[in-house]
């Protein structure tokens, strides 16, 4: 399969990163048939650790795609990690400010100069007791309409076993099997040629999630919840570890 050309930083994270994954995971791929040779892309899996970028991005490179990943601001400011990402061009995420709309716009253009773009339409590490996929956000399924592309759903399971949500410490033997699934494209076309409104793409995203849940089924050979776990309800943070405490403020002396 004939591979569109990167550039250096993107091989070097390929150099950096392959040799880890494959000393710690055991691969389980299926559905590679689903994930489009040539063409704009976008895909959407579920978000379980800090990890999984990159078991996921393992089961897109060596299928023959290169993905350009959305991914949170704060990373792009790292010293070294900060460097690799851009220079690889993955799309930074301005989470809740007034430059959110430019991943959406650099999205947009990945696609159509035909590049595979991936997301976590969680928009963060789920917050589901059991890792359910939670309640989702549009982004995907509004780049996926606006450009036409196909969106392909991948679902994945064994990352958290090698670094556990919001978890510094990884584990790293034995090795985790990493179970990843492509499915068929997403049938979106009850939802093109319609006026793009906040009601249709709720109900859009509800499907994607329903199809990503269904595939997660698969892989973990057990029902998901009835009712998909809604961070909003929660009353905590949205995004970070939902589980730290919030630093105490220094009290005014008189």
């Amino acid at each position: 399969m004939r591979r569109r050309r990167i550039g250096p930083w993107y091989r070097l994270a390929v150099i950096l990163l392959k040799p880890v994954l494959l000393l710690t995971t055991k691969r389980n791929w299926r559905g590679a048939e689903n994930l489009p040779a040539t063409g704009g892309v976008v895909t959407v899996s579920n978000h379980i650790s800090h990890f999984d970028p990159f078991t996921y991005g393992h089961f897109v490179y060596d299928n023959g795609r290169h993905p350009r990943f959305l991914a949170k601001e704060s990373l792009f400011r790292l010293p070294l990690l900060g460097r690799i990402v851009r220079g690889a061009g993955q799309i930074p995420v301005y989470r809740e400010t007034r430059d959110a709309g430019a991943a959406y716009s650099a999205a947009v253009a990945a696609v159509r100069r035909g590049e595979l773009v991936a997301i976590f339409p969680e928009g963060t590490i789920t917050r589901d007791p059991a890792l359910w996929p939670m309640r989702g956000k549009s982004g995907a399924v509004r780049v996926a309409l606006e450009t036409g592309a196909p969106l392909v759903p991948i679902a994945q399971w064994g990352a958290q076993d090698v670094l556990a949500p919001y978890s510094r410490r990884f584990r790293l033997y034995p090795r985790t099997t990493s179970s990843v699934v492509a499915g068929p494209p997403i049938d979106l076309s009850p939802y093109q040629g319609r006026p793009i409104t906040v009601p249709l793409l709720a109900e859009a995203t509800e499907h994607v999630m329903d199809v990503l849940t269904g595939l997660l089924e698969q892989i973990r050979d057990e029902p998901a919840p009835a009712q998909r776990h809604d961070p909003r309800t929660t009353g905590k943070p949205l995004y970070g570890n939902p589980n730290q405490k919030a630093p105490k403020r220094k009290r005014s002396g008189r």
